[in-house]
């Protein structure tokens, strides 16, 4: 097993779907085994080149990490890009090398190169295109405007002093891994879900009726009788709604 600094782990604590008061708030979650969190670097101020001293299995998200130890001494963890090796040495930096695990702003990168760990705001740290295998394309540039087209296939424009790193995400087969078996799923916290045509009309609007009778109303609902398809959810008033050229669903 590869060692892990104990400055950059802690207790990931579990709430198993109940609130502060012990109420079940979010269903089938609970019994999943004791992990700990890896402290990632999501906004590599670090100006400074480093080392992949190792590539690890974070169970926290489906992407590998690489534990990266910086010339000054320290260490952190970022996302694990493919390509990247150990004994490969990265920088964050405004005029870095277009490569695999290097760090810069949107504004100083080749259209056409793929990106991820895209921040939103400036200086906030990366919060898009961070699972596994995915990654976005710059498409073009004016001025300190950069258009970006991201894994949904969503085109949308973003400040020039954002930060991304180069490459894709690695671990680009994890939706392709077979479980095995049912229990490795309650390792994971996720417990059963019943299907609402089991149920009895008390408990699920799909529920009730003589045999298998489907669920008797033209479109599906939720257990607490809302409809569960063609509703959008997405604020009309949202702050990114002009920045966003196309959206993801439109063919």
């Amino acid at each position: 097993m590869k060692t892990i600094p104990k400055k950059l782990i802690k207790l990931n604590p579990k709430s198993s779907g109940r609130n502060s008061s012990g109420k079940i708030t979010v269903r089938h979650q609970g019994g999943r085994e004791k992990r700990f969190l890896r402290h990632i670097d999501w906004k590599r101020n670090l100006a400074l080149t480093a080392r992949v001293e190792s590539i690890q299995y974070d169970p926290n998200r489906t992407s590998d990490i690489a534990l990266l130890v910086y010339v000054s001494g320290i260490k952190d963890y970022i996302l694990a890009p493919q390509g990247l090796k150990v004994g490969d040495t990265v920088i964050s930096s405004e005029a870095a090398e277009i490569k695999v695990g290097n760090c810069l702003p949107l504004k100083n990168i080749p259209i056409g190169i793929e990106i991820h760990n895209l921040e939103i705001v400036p200086g906030k740290g990366a919060q898009m295109v961070r699972s596994a295998g995915n990654t976005a394309t710059v498409q073009s540039k004016e001025g300190n405007v950069v258009v970006v087209k991201l894994p949904s296939g969503e085109i949308r424009q973003f400040d020039g002093t954002c930060k991304a790193t180069i490459g894709a995400l690695s671990n680009p087969h994890h939706k392709e891994e077979i479980l095995g078996k049912a229990g490795r799923k309650r390792h994971m916290g996720v417990r059963p879900t019943v299907r609402g045509v089991a149920q009895d009309p008390r408990s699920h609007p799909h529920g009730g009726g003589e045999g298998r009778s489907g669920i008797g109303m033209k479109s599906p609902k939720s257990p607490w009788g809302k409809r569960t398809l063609g509703k959008r959810t997405r604020d009309r008033k949202k702050y990114s709604n002009k920045l966003i050229i196309k959206r993801r669903y439109v063919k």
